[in-house]
């Protein structure tokens, strides 16, 4: 069963027009706390494994000697009470141990599969060979990354027609998911902007972040289900030393993901109970 457990984490939500920055940091230290509880139950899942294969590789070795020794009536005295009775609750703990492992391999495998359907469902409704807009998987996050040239003219935050056919399908996607939440985060180049009534490109990226958010909102995406992010200049894909460089910088990402206050809860259940087992 596939372990491989990646999960970029945010709670998300409405927060009028934009994210401020302490709630943001909250959503980076709840993405962090998340990861490493998922890190520790990794490990803790790798060692019951081996547990249980030690264990179940006993459990074999005693059934074969009360299978030996109850096809001999010469050696059934041999097997006494007590000795059947140890043998019975060992097997009976081996078999409560694998049913909280199966428990906890379910919780950690159950994000990775409902991440793979949505991409399926994405990549059929928007497509995967327009060059300016990208799906892919980071971190067990799903993310729709659309080129800022698809989406605003030069310098402006009014969502152009094209763009609205294509957050029309995205649309789509995420009202048909009812646990899944989204996040509008939208970059720019470090190339200065003061147009009012905007100050620089920190204000650009909001406005374009709220704008998108807006479009969703008119496409019938529950409002509670969203949150605009404005990046600004400062988390670059590539060089800003060229033009194509900065053209890449000048992005809008959709984050979309399973609301992960669930996916946490039920990790950290399941943990305690693989604990209480050890014990």
């Amino acid at each position: 069963m596939k372990r491989t457990l990646i999960l970029g984490v945010f709670s998300l939500f409405l927060l009028g027009s934009c994210v401020s920055k302490k709630d943001y940091t909250s959503l980076e230290a709840k993405q962090k706390e998340t990861q490493d509880l998922l890190n520790t139950a990794t490990v803790k899942l790798n060692s019951c494994l081996e547990e249980r294969a030690s264990a179940t590789a006993r459990a074999k070795v005693l059934e074969e000697q009360v299978a030996d020794l109850r096809k001999s009536n010469d050696n059934l005295t041999i097997l006494s009470s007590k000795g059947a009775s140890n043998v019975e609750k060992t097997l009976e703990s081996i078999r409560e141990k694998e049913l909280k492992i199966n428990r906890l391999q379910d919780a950690l495998t159950q994000k990775d599969s409902v991440t793979l359907a949505l991409v399926t469902s994405l990549k059929r409704e928007v497509g995967i060979n327009d060059p300016d807009i990208e799906i892919n998987v980071e971190k067990g996050v799903v993310f729709i990354s659309i080129a800022d040239k698809l989406l605003f003219k030069s310098g402006s935050y009014d969502v152009n027609d094209r763009a609205k056919e294509v957050l029309g399908k995205v649309a789509k996607v995420v009202k048909s998911k009812p646990t899944f939440e989204c996040m509008v985060e939208a970059h720019t180049d470090p190339v200065p902007y003061n147009k009012p009534p905007l100050v620089d490109n920190w204000d650009l990226s909001v406005k374009r972040a709220t704008s998108v958010v807006r479009v969703l909102v008119d496409l019938g995406v529950d409002s509670s289900k969203l949150i605009a992010a404005g990046r600004s200049q400062y988390v670059p894909l590539d060089t800003n030393e060229t033009a194509e460089g900065r053209a890449a910088n000048r992005r809008t990402r959709i984050v979309i993901l399973p609301k992960i206050d669930e996916f946490y809860d039920m990790i950290e259940k399941e943990m305690k109970n693989l604990e209480a087992g050890g014990n």
